[in-house]
């Protein structure tokens, strides 16, 4: 018996806060008229990346082929398998010929090409940021009338020729 009083007065309780007319506010809703809208006006910052580039003249090395490495090896062999008397002396003088003759011959080719000065053009580029402020509309301030006074919001979108406005009543006590 007490669980179906419960929900009885559980059902009467929302059916009374569902009813306007069982509550002591009553909502209603009606059209006012739009007497002005002004667009209400932000000054913003917007920025944009953007890539700069620009060329610049750089030093680099002369051009080296490996011409000085290649005869110094092959001068280098011949002049150590010249020099030794015996066969293994031979084998052993162009193996240190070569590795000599190449050495020295990378080293006059590098020296040579460095004392060059050789420029060429590069390309450099970076992302900047550049900015400008642009006006944007942040919302509307609104005049209205209804039921002769005029009334003052402030709205995200302009309204038009009416709007529509919310009117709740409730009893003075």
């Amino acid at each position: 018996m007490k669980l179906f009083l419960f929900i009885v007065l559980g059902l009467i309780a929302v059916s009374s806060s569902a009813n306007p007319y069982f509550s002591s506010d009553l909502v209603s809703y009606e059209y006012a008229t739009v007497l002005d809208a002004e667009p209400v006006v932000k000054s913003v910052r917007v920025v944009t990346p953007v890539e700069e580039c620009w060329q610049e003249r750089v030093r680099g090395r002369g051009d080296d082929d490996g011409l000085g490495l290649i005869v110094g090896a092959f001068v280098g062999g011949a002049l150590g398998h010249a020099v030794g008397h015996h066969k293994k002396n031979k084998q052993v003088g162009a193996v240190l010929g070569t590795i000599l003759g190449a050495t020295v011959g990378n080293a006059v080719s590098t020296e040579k090409h460095s004392r060059r000065r050789h420029y060429r053009m590069e390309e450099f580029c970076e992302i900047v940021e550049q900015s400008h402020f642009e006006e944007r509309i942040i919302g509307y301030d609104v005049r209205y009338r209804y039921n002769n006074s005029t009334y003052n919001a402030r709205m995200d979108n302009d309204p038009g020729d009416t709007i529509k406005v919310r009117i709740k009543m409730s009893p003075v006590s």
